[in-house]
């Protein structure tokens, strides 16, 4: 049954990748693996979690780009 769970979530995790560039990719990976374990082990919700884990990590590296991106044009400024 874990193996039925583990398939599933590689499978949301590779049509999401698929859906969202690649800046946003990799932070749907690493958050996927992280939401993925921590939903196996908070009540064998590991593809919940895995796609929690994934919209997270996506956030989160959007916000990490933009943040890089300000302060790349605020080096050009001065």
């Amino acid at each position: 049954m874990k193996a039925g769970y583990i398939r599933a979530a590689l499978a949301a995790v590779a049509l999401t990748s698929a859906m969202v560039g690649t800046a946003n990719a990799a932070g749907c990976m690493k958050g996927a693996v992280v939401g993925g374990v921590a939903g196996h082990y908070a009540g064998h919700h590991a593809v919940v979690g895995a796609v929690g884990g994934c919209l997270v990590g996506r956030h989160m590296a959007k916000k990490h780009a933009e943040e890089q991106a300000a302060q790349r044009q605020q080096a050009k400024m001065r």
